[in-house]
């Protein structure tokens, strides 16, 4: 069988036209679904604990206090997996995403399209970047949140649940990466893709917390859209 030119630029306009609308369905999917709100579930809960969101522009972060009655999160990620050991830090920032991706690329222009290939499709494998703070000061980029006591507990619960153990049920520490003196990696639960993003695990912990989210997102602006920001 004998295939013309005008075949062969036949289907490379077909594949790229299934190819543009895919990725306006997608962008126009996270806009739509990002505006859909999940509303708080008990709007009158007590103010026990002081958690935020944060982001850096792409990226969202739970941080979280470091030791509350309820959990003292350096008994599970202790400070001697972070370079500067310094236990005075008092607040926990816990940000899930693409292994490949956290490791292999500090920067975005360390970025490989072989790994943006790999972090989209399921092909990959997962982390969690964890990084000890000072007190948050909220802002424009970074969000308070109020919780009870048992909307931190369901947190507690999600966060932990994201994270691979090992046989003895100990966090799996990834050695010999961080990005700078008080973060370290950890393996973590699920597989990245861009159905299920780093901002999608955040507005699932939100979700689970009782707090306000969006339906869906994979990006941080669903998430900031339904806190005014």
């Amino acid at each position: 069988m004998r295939i013309t030119i005008r075949q062969v630029m036949k289907a490379v306009g077909y594949a790229v036209g299934v190819l543009v609308g895919a990725i306006c369905l997608y962008l126009a999917a996270a806009f739509v679904l990002g505006r859909i709100p999940v509303a708080k579930t008990q709007p009158n809960a007590p103010a026990d604990v002081l958690v935020f969101v944060h982001t850096n522009g792409v990226h969202t972060d739970i941080v979280v206090p470091v030791k509350t009655p309820q959990q003292d999160w350096s008994q599970l990620l202790p400070f001697r997996n972070i370079p500067s050991r310094d236990t005075t830090l008092r607040y926990l920032a816990f940000g899930w995403g693409d292994k490949g991706f956290y490791l292999y690329t500090p920067t975005w222009a360390d970025l490989k399209f072989r790994t943006a290939f790999v972090a989209a499709f399921w092909l990959g494998s997962s982390a969690m970047h964890t990084t000890y703070l000072p007190a948050p000061t909220p802002g424009p980029d970074t969000v308070p949140l109020h919780l009870s006591r048992a909307e931190y507990a369901r947190l507690i619960a999600y966060i932990q649940d994201s994270f691979r153990y090992d046989a003895a049920g100990h966090v799996q520490h990834i050695q010999g990466h961080s990005y700078g003196p008080n973060d370290a990696f950890y393996e973590a639960r699920r597989v990245y893709s861009f159905l299920y993003t780093c901002n999608t695990w955040t507005n699932n912990a939100l979700k689970a917390c009782g707090q306000k989210a969006c339906l869906w997102t994979p990006s941080d602006r669903g998430i900031l859209y339904h806190y005014g920001r």
